[in-house]
């Protein structure tokens, strides 16, 4: 079903995005790709075997996200699955200790970013009477952990508008869906710890994490499903945890 459909990854660049990429590659799909990091995306695009397009794109900036949309070459115009998988988080500390700029980074990326996507893509969707936008969420969306209260605010609001959105699609044709991952050993911890690599690795300490290719499967198969098959949540937990705060590490 993925053969020939374009499909559209945010954040294509490193992590989850990448591995997105290459599972829709490997499955047949034409592959639009953005990123800000362009030299990153490059070397993404070097390792598929898939036609695809890329273009830089800061999606926290609606201005040049309608602008990017808008100049595609006419055969990239119609996506049919959109993946917004852009999204960080930076800072974890108590919230009255925070520092803003953590949090506008958080939730210009995490929730206006995906707004300005999603804004800009789903008419085309509705007006082809098809289309299919999955979102990547997190176990943070659905719980709250010490520390986290802004990157955990920020993606229960994706789990709020990923809801709110499938309501209003209702009846057009288009799916929406989200897959919400536990801990996925990617560079989202040397990111949220500002390049500390050490302190980025005590996360993932005495635990085997889900990897980006783990999510990135579960990504394709929901945008693999029979038309009429909305598969609305996958929450995708390594064995070794059990809810945010829960995760059994054994020592090395």
């Amino acid at each position: 079903m993925l053969v020939d459909r374009t499909v559209f990854v945010t954040g294509a660049s490193s992590g989850i995005g990448r591995a997105c990429a290459q599972a829709f590659g490997a499955a047949g799909a034409r592959l639009l790709l953005c990123a800000r990091r362009t030299d990153r995306l490059a070397r993404v695009t070097a390792e598929l075997d898939a036609e695809h397009h890329t273009f830089a794109l800061d999606v926290r900036d609606r201005a040049a996200v309608e602008r990017a949309l808008a100049a595609l070459p006419a055969e990239w115009g119609e996506i049919d699955v959109l993946v917004n998988n852009a999204g960080l988080a930076s800072g974890l500390g108590p919230l009255h200790e925070g520092d803003p700029d953590d949090w506008d980074r958080m939730l210009d990326t995490n929730v206006r970013g995906l707004l300005n996507v999603t804004r800009a893509v789903v008419p085309g969707m509705v007006s082809r009477g098809r289309g299919h936008v999955v979102n990547i969420g997190s176990i943070a969306g659905r719980e709250t952990y010490p520390g986290g209260a802004v990157y955990c605010a920020s993606k229960a609001a994706v789990d709020r508008i990923t809801a709110g959105l499938r309501m209003d699609l209702l009846g057009t044709g288009v799916r929406v869906s989200t897959v919400d991952p536990g801990l996925v050993e990617t560079e989202f911890s040397v990111v949220r710890f500002h390049g500390d690599a050490e302190r980025a690795d005590t996360v993932y300490a005495g635990m085997t994490p889900l990897t980006a290719d783990d999510v990135a499967d579960a990504v394709r198969w929901v945008a693999d499903r029979p038309a009429h098959v909305q598969v609305a949540e996958v929450v995708l937990l390594p064995t070794d945890q059990a809810a945010a705060t829960q995760v059994h590490r054994t020592a090395r």
